[in-house]
């Protein structure tokens, strides 16, 4: 449904004023004296900034109030960003709003933004990390409401434990379950107090709406009737507007607006594809022991800029934002096949999606693990975020303008995986080339390929898997989703953050950054995707059943982000998944259902305790302890557990005996 145009607000907005200041329609002329007096609120900015905050332009964030409407997008609404409204790095370069205004509504994985300094979050009994519930009570003081749907959503609160000036502390709320794409959501704090337990004042243009005080300033007279629709609705759930120290309201992207280019490309590719399979070329094989490793490149259209390499974006910038082909990719792979696999013996066939800035040589070595249960590997780089994207990914840190390289380049990526999955299941595919075949006999499975992602493969997957035609069943191994929430926990920032906190050397502008480049990221990795994979797929593209692997106090892929991306999917959890005091977390994993029964073939989530130290509750990476993040692999429980799993038929093993399911030193 398109939204109510700003024009309507603003008239609605005088019709407002006229009755607070008593100059109603009635024949009588009004008394002058009757009515509170308009008072006078500057908003210098002309417009372009988020008035409700007198120091931050672009915060509250995300924010209705930074759009326009526009029929012709699916929410009525198009992103409105200023340039100078825009954070800008220390060389005084604005981010470029430009691909920021394609987009129809904000990411359903949003880091809400707030400044509040001096905001005490525990005395103000904001729901934290530990205790995502206490978001959904119905005195609770922080509340985020589907304004569509009424729902209360599953949220937490926490400071930027980065920034070390309290002046410049970011408050942000991450949702522990993506909000729905497409649908308007309020934000609301009540009764905060500072850190010596006084009351928080609000700032002084919320407080006139607050109050119902009448300005002179004809930018927050038009705001007031989205206001006032606010404090309505708040009203109707029990939330008093004189509680109110902030509220707001903001616009989830649209389904199109998160995943039209990638779909489009997709179709249009297999479209042309047609009932053939994609060219490839093998280079190489290399047989050493039970496996024989074949490398080569194969074809597939190319929707980037140039040759489509680092720094390339999608080839949209004609106007729309669909992207038009511009030649072939040539789009490397590495396969491990078992030398035992034959007709009567075929291995099934596993798409692998390699760590973090990684490459698809790393499929070798997961392949050499395949031949115990005669499966065969198959990968290519995730192309945006591989070995070769390092340098651009510094660029990008000193100067987020740049920040769509990343998904660009990764929307080509999901591509190729396709391509590679439907080249491992074609009959005129890598089973008609004698590297794939064992005396003249093929190889290789070709009733379904399957999904295996490991770390950023199990971050990145969840898109892959969501648009996949050819694959129904996957494990992402310690992946996750929302790249806002992962840097910061994650010690492979640390390479890195040294280049980003020099060229924004502001905590605010950098954490802000973070929320803004997810807006884009949603388009790349599994955030702007998840609610399409389990459920409510895409047209003509099954749905999905996903096991999600969670290594406990993971250092590189904090656990908070593979829970919030298990419940976006509607895991199950496997239960007991932790014995007992080893969370923080007054229910650990709440609101997410136990698996039923073994064995189990839907969707879930399985958590494995190394004996690693707890992670840290704030937004921190893990440091304690050794890392459990790949030791998966060594665990024959594990490796049978996720062989299992991904059959045709497959599905979850109890493999820890209903105990916790531990591997401890």
């Amino acid at each position: 449904m398109v939204r109510s145009s700003k024009l309507l607000h603003a008239l609605l907005g005088a019709f407002v004023l006229s009755i607070l200041t008593g100059c109603g329609q009635d024949a009588t002329p009004a008394n002058p004296n009757v009515g509170p007096k308009p008072i006078d609120i500057e908003t210098p900015d002309g417009g372009r900034c988020e008035v409700l905050d007198p120091v931050e332009c672009m915060t509250p964030f995300p924010s209705d109030a930074l759009t326009i409407a526009d029929a012709s997008t699916r929410t009525g609404l198009r992103v409105n960003y200023a340039l100078e409204s825009m954070p800008a790095n220390a060389s005084g370069t604005h981010v470029d709003p430009s691909e920021w205004n394609r987009n129809d509504g904000f990411s359903p994985a949003a880091q809400i933004t707030v400044l509040l300094p001096g905001v005490d979050p525990v005395a103000s009994g904001l729901a934290p990390v530990t205790d995502l519930a206490r978001s959904l009570e119905p005195d609770s003081s922080l509340i985020v409401l589907n304004a569509e749907t009424g729902e209360r959503q599953l949220v937490w609160a926490e400071v930027d434990s980065h920034a070390d000036d309290p002046a410049r502390r970011a408050l942000l709320i991450q949702p522990a379950r993506h909000l729905r794409e497409g649908q308007r959501h309020i934000v609301a704090m009540r009764n905060l107090v500072d850190q010596d337990g006084v009351p928080m004042e609000p700032s002084e243009v919320f407080r006139a709406f607050r109050d119902a005080t009448p300005t002179t300033n004809e930018i927050i007279e038009a705001r007031r009737p989205a206001m006032e629709r606010i404090f309505s609705e708040l009203a109707d759930h029990g939330v008093d507007r004189e509680s109110l120290n902030l509220a707001w309201e903001f616009t989830t992207a649209s389904q199109e607006s998160l995943s039209e280019r990638l779909l489009f490309m997709r179709d249009e590719s297999f479209e042309s594809l047609g009932e053939a399979a994609p060219e490839f070329v093998v280079e190489s094989v290399d047989s050493s022991g039970a496996a024989r490793t074949i490398r080569g490149t194969f074809i597939v259209p190319l929707y980037l800029t140039g040759d489509g390499g680092p720094g390339a974006f999608l080839n949209n910038g004609f106007g729309g934002p669909l992207p038009r082909v511009n030649g072939v990719y040539e789009a490397n792979f590495v396969c491990v096949v078992p030398t035992t696999s034959n007709a009567e013996n075929p291995a099934r066939g596993f798409l692998y999606g390699h760590g973090l800035l990684g490459s698809a040589s790393e499929a070798a070595g997961i392949g050499q693990l395949g031949v115990a249960v005669n499966a065969a590997f198959c990968a290519t780089d995730w192309i945006g975020m591989s070995t070769n994207d390092v340098p651009n990914a510094a660029a990008i840190l000193g100067d987020l303008s740049l920040v769509r390289g990343f998904p660009d380049r990764l929307q080509q990526a999901h591509l190729n995986f396709l391509f590679l999955g439907r080249l491992m299941i074609h009959p005129d595919g890598f089973n008609s080339d004698p590297a794939f075949r064992d005396d003249d006999s093929p190889a290789l499975a070709t009733e379904e390929v399957f999904f295996l992602g490991a770390s950023q493969g199990g971050i990145l997957g969840g898109a892959t898997m969501a648009v996949s035609l050819d694959s129904r069943r996957a494990v992402m191994a310690v992946g996750g989703s929302t790249y806002s929430v992962l840097i910061p926990r994650s010690i492979d920032f640390d390479g890195f953050s040294g280049f980003y906190e020099e060229a924004y050397p502001d905590p605010f502008d950098r954490r802000l950054g973070l929320g803004l480049a997810q807006m884009l990221w949603d388009r790349g990795e599994a955030s702007g995707y998840l609610q399409h994979l389990t459920r409510d797929p895409y047209p003509n593209t099954p749905p999905k059943d996903v096991l999600y692997l969670m290594a406990f106090a993971d250092h590189q892929v904090a656990n908070v982000a593979t829970e919030v991306a298990a419940r976006t999917v509607g895991a199950f959890n496997r239960e007991p998944a932790l014995a007992p005091g080893r969370s923080s977390a007054v229910e650990p994993f709440f609101d997410m259902p136990a698996v039923p029964e073994f064995p189990f073939s839907g969707s879930a989530l399985v958590t494995w305790d190394f004996g690693t130290p707890p992670p840290p509750d704030e937004n921190l990476p893990p440091r304690e302890g050794e890392d459990p993040h790949g030791k998966a692999a060594d665990v024959a429980a594990i490796l049978i557990m996720v062989s299992e799993y991904l059959r045709t038929d497959g599905g979850l093993l109890d493999v820890c005996g209903g105990e916790p399911c531990q591997t401890l030193p």
